[in-house]
């Protein structure tokens, strides 16, 4: 009667541990299931993953290259103007030096211009007799002193007697028949004519042979 009473334990522990193996199984199968989902869930995710990180990266690129564009615009906007600022302050330069250059020519031409009557009064009276030979050698001294102004100042004078006449630095007042020289060419000087540099003082007074 003992045997037969265990019996059905035994049969009750053999259906408990079956349904335990099932449940074992079945909870086995329920978490290789979500293995497969979980992996075809993440191969599903990938490639959207790769196309977002092209996305930003084109994305990066483009404002990269925009800002790029626009500090190139800039720079070459900032180029520009130093170009026009740098050629107006060149011309600036080169015209204020000319100014300068021409102002301080008018007035020496000017200071020269005044000197001249002087110098033609001064070397009239070296031609002048005089028996005082002491006089006379300080007048040549003061005249050689004149000169040497003339040459520092860049002052010459302008050739005349026996050149071609040229009215540009000749004033013909006269014409003379019967000469020695060529028609056309000077044949006397009534007044010397002066240049300071290029720049012409006063022509000289002449006469021209025909």
């Amino acid at each position: 009667m003992e045997e037969n009473k265990n019996i059905p334990e035994e049969l009750e522990e053999a259906e408990e541990l079956e349904e335990a193996e099932e449940l074992e199984e079945a909870e086995e199968l329920e978490e290789a299931s979500e293995t497969e989902a979980a992996s075809e869930a993440a191969e599903d995710t990938a490639p959207e993953t790769e196309n977002d990180d092209e996305d930003d990266a084109a994305s990066e690129y483009n404002d990269t290259a925009a800002q790029y564009a626009d500090i190139e615009e800039k720079l070459a906007e900032a180029n520009d103007k130093y170009v026009r600022l740098f050629a107006e302050y060149d011309n600036y330069r080169k015209r204020t030096a000319k100014e300068k250059t021409e102002t301080y020519q008018n007035a020496s031409v000017q200071c020269i211009e005044k000197l001249l009557t002087v110098i033609d009064s001064f070397e009239r009276s070296l031609e002048a007799e005089c028996s005082d030979e002491n006089f006379k050698n300080g007048m040549q001294l003061i005249w050689g002193q004149l000169q040497n102004f003339m040459t520092q100042m860049n002052v010459t004078e302008i050739e005349a007697l026996g050149a071609e006449f040229d009215p540009n630095i000749h004033n013909a007042i006269q014409q003379q028949d019967g000469t020695d020289y060529a028609s056309n060419h000077v044949c006397a000087v009534f007044q010397k004519g002066y240049m300071l540099g290029d720049k012409l003082i006063r022509p000289a007074m002449v006469a021209v042979a025909v």
